[in-house]
């Protein structure tokens, strides 16, 4: 394997798919023109994890997905069929959903602080009475002391006895039970459940009141301190046996912004897996922005990785096939949803001060506790430094200007925190002090969980654009902002991943790629949405804009995916219900909108994607070409070279029929095969991918540099080619404007002079000024490469 990977191909390893099913497609990866599998986390999870992110045991594969001889199975398989290996890895916290499955938790709350794992979790042992705080009691311990029964015993797959809440079981303290207790009375359960090194707390506590860390507001999974060297080592020593033996080749780092030093942690891993291909989940704010607009922000160039996992390229693809011209028509229709426009930064301000407010409460009191002085009103001003802060996280020194920036604003809204700001902010300001470390690994659960995850879900006007990584308020980006944003990215971070779907995005590449249609034809989508809302609506117009967009951009899709999609995306809002309080009354109007989708309001939704259906197709694959063709090491996510029409987590982990893509490659590939339609098959996009990577792949030396293509004519606003060094891209945007001005016309590419074959059709096009007429005569995409010649 090359020192990075040429491009990537995402499996989600599960019970349902583990790793002999994964090596059972090797084949059809490298036939597709895949270059690297890259692996969902394989460590020990919890068990019937569908994801694997809650890692239950970092020495050991799991079971489920195979253990540690299918790892070395699929390996083999991997390597005959010439494919490097990726794996993701989760260094930032563990699963404690089932303590007893987690044998370094389970040992922690047997032993309390004398436990040899103590150090590995991030636990405020001085907060309360230095027992761990566990949330699972569905109402005060007073009133539940019945459901609790004390099994003295140790069964055999513990060396304590154990406590049972329903389906939780605690470990005993050595010695707790004592002969005096009797375990019938609510006294003696109390008595015993009082010397224990854990405290039990009804669930709704874990917002305000818990003394460990978590990921984001996540109870069943606590952060762990990979920072100690000793923890560091114990948590990968696994994941470095996978390099040293050669059963993968790189790492993805899940969300290393949540670790005290990322840029150390980084640095230490380079060191333990000798400078092995690191990738780094990493949102960048503002990631799409006219040249001239407020700077993005930028990787940390002293990071030791290749780059990020690619949402900031989804961002720009995303919007370099939006039409401008909608922006405006959208807002109104937005407006009048909801009398009035709202303000993007402003709603994010709101929603992640609810979020500081309520799910994240426990960490600003903790950081309260850190500081070596009191401030009067501390946990307010925190929590407005938090709302205003503008990045996922400083890296003091580095991003202290984020600091002061969320200082400033912070003033502003509320001048009445002045004083208390003033006195925080050195404190803030010390990377040497706990404070300072911790409300840096605070801001970006307080901007995910507000941002990603709540206002997302509010700010409907277009729904393509909320997607992770991006900022909805760019709406679109001109050809010449995307040529300069690529240009950055060949000459910057050359071998980052690139990605149109992920197991994070909130819709998939096809759902966007259709709705970034109603950009073009507002109008007709505020017609259409009216005519919907006359049929069902939940009474909130602007939620029922987003459902709406939802139903149509997955059009067709079972009712059971869009009910859990309405579900999640309302809670989510927390606007007209929530997690810990749905309102009955609203969620049954959101189901009877679904429901509508597939009576009454069906003829409405099927003449609006028809009439929007081929626009999106060929949006589709543009973006596609966009991706495979350009700058960095592009990813597909497992299924999407097929049109991928998910919504938000779990339906994008769906099981995937790679039996029907096989099948369908081999038919592409076969001898006398004609050019597919563009239709429901997603034949043409299959076609499209394995031409893209297969080409990527087999000639490398065409893909060395990134210059913009010259496009003349009426019509060069709706295309944008670039060449890599003899790979030239040619991709149609705005369709739907196109097709009204009646076609190219007299619009031509100006290709370099020679002879060019267009790998997904097989055609030989002349160099030298050439009719776009022509050269997307079959597709509304291109891929043009310089004949091999002998040597």
């Amino acid at each position: 394997m090359p020192a990075h990977p040429v491009s990537t191909y995402r499996l989600q390893i599960r019970a349902g798919f583990d790793l002999d099913a994964a090596a059972a497609v090797t084949g059809y990866l490298a036939d597709l023109g895949v270059d690297t599998a890259y692996l969902s986390p394989l460590l020990q999870a919890t068990r019937g994890s569908d994801h694997g992110y809650d890692v239950t045991d970092p020495t050991r594969v799991d079971a489920d997905r195979g253990g540690p001889e299918a790892l070395t199975r699929f390996s083999e398989a991997a390597r005959e069929a010439g494919l490097g290996i990726l794996a993701d890895i989760v260094p930032n916290h563990m699963g404690i959903s089932q303590p007893h499955e987690n044998p370094w938790w389970w040992d922690v709350l047997t032993h309390g602080r004398a436990s040899a794992h103590a150090p590995a979790f991030d636990i405020d042992w001085d907060h309360g009475d230095g027992r761990v705080l566990v949330p699972v009691l569905g109402a005060p311990l007073s009133e539940v002391l019945a459901d609790i029964r004390i099994e003295p015993d140790p069964p055999p797959e513990s060396a304590s006895g154990l406590v049972r809440y329903f389906e939780h079981m605690l470990p005993l303290a050595p010695g707790s039970v004592r002969e005096e207790d009797d375990l019938s009375t609510s006294e003696g359960v109390r008595a015993v459940l009082d010397r224990q090194k854990w405290e039990l707390r009804f669930w709704q506590d874990e917002a305000t009141n818990l003394n460990y860390r978590r990921f984001f507001a996540v109870t069943t999974l606590a952060a762990v301190r990979v920072e100690r060297p000793e923890v560091f080592d114990a948590a990968h020593a696994e994941v470095l046996r996978w390099l040293r033996e050669g059963l993968v080749d790189g790492l993805r780092v899940d969300h290393p912004d949540g670790l005290a030093d990322p840029g150390g942690y980084l640095a230490r891993l380079a060191e333990a897996t000798e400078g092995a291909y690191v990738l780094v989940e990493k949102i960048l704010e503002r990631s799409a922005h006219e040249p001239g607009a407020e700077a993005s922000e930028a990787l940390p160039a002293w990071w030791a990785t290749a780059g990020t996992t690619g949402y900031d390229a989804l961002a720009e693809i995303e919007r370099v096939l939006v039409d401008p011209a909608g922006e405006h028509p959208l807002t109104a229709l937005d407006g009048v949803l909801r009398g009035t426009v709202p303000v993007w930064a402003d709603m994010i301000h709101d929603t992640k001060r609810m979020i500081a407010d309520s799910i994240q409460v426990a960490e600003i009191r903790r950081l309260v506790r850190c500081l070596p002085e009191p401030v009067d009103d501390a946990e307010d001003a925190l929590a407005e430094l938090l709302a205003c802060f503008p990045t996922y996280r400083s890296y003091l020194p580095a991003g202290i200007d984020d600091l002061h920036h969320a200082v400033d604003e912070a003033v502003r809204r509320r001048p009445d925190l002045a004083d208390a700001v003033a006195a925080l902010v050195p404190m803030l300001s010390d990377g040497s002090l706990e404070v300072a470390r911790r409300f840096e690994q605070t801001t970006g659960p307080v901007m995910a969980k507000g941002v990603e995850d709540t206002a997302f879900y509010r700010y409907t006007r277009l729904g393509s654009l909320t997607e992770v990584g991006g900022d909805p308020a760019v709406f679109s980006l001109s050809v010449p902002g995307f040529h300069a944003a690529w240009q950055r990215r060949q000459a910057s971070w050359p071998h980052a991943m690139t990605t149109l779907s992920t197991h994070d995005t909130k819709r998939g590449e096809d759902v966007r790629a259709r709705l970034d249609v109603l950009a073009e034809l507002p109008g007709r989508w505020g017609q259409t949405l009216d005519a919907l809302r006359e049929v069902a609506s939940t009474g909130n117009g602007p939620f029922d804009n987003l459902l709406w967009q939802a139903i149509v951009g997955a059009w067709p899709a079972s009712p059971e995916r869009l009910h859990a999609y309405a579900e999640k995306a309302a809670r989510e809002a927390a606007e007209q219900t929530g997690w810990w309080q749905p309102d009955k009354v609203f969620e049954q109007r959101m189901h009877d909108l679904v429901d509508a989708a597939f009576g009454p309001a069906e003829p409405i939704v099927s003449r609006f994607v028809e009439e929007i259906r081929d626009a999106g197709w060929s949006n589709s694959l543009s973006a596609k070409l966009l991706q495979l063709a350009g700058p960095g090491v592009p990813d597909v996510y497992q299924g999407s070279e097929l049109w991928e029409t998910s919504l938000v987590d779990p339906d994008n982990r769906r099981p995937v029929d790679f039996g029907a893509r096989e099948r369908m490659l081999a038919e592409l590939d076969a001898p006398g095969a004609t050019h597919p339609p563009i239709d429901e098959s997603g034949a043409a996009k299959l076609l499209v991918t394995s031409r893209a990577l297969r080409l990527r792949r087999d000639r490398p030396e065409l893909y060395t540099r990134y210059t913009p293509v010259t496009l003349v004519g009426d019509a060069a606003d709706h295309a944008v080619a670039f060449d890599r060094g003899g790979a030239i891209a040619v991709a149609t945007r705005l369709p739907i404007g196109l097709a009204a001005r009646g076609g190219w016309g007299d619009t031509a590419v100006m290709l370099p002079e020679g002879t060019f074959v267009d790998v997904v059709t097989g055609r030989r096009v002349s160099g030298g000024v050439r009719p776009l007429a022509d050269v997307l005569a079959t597709y509304p995409v291109a891929l043009l490469a310089t004949e091999a010649t002998d040597g």
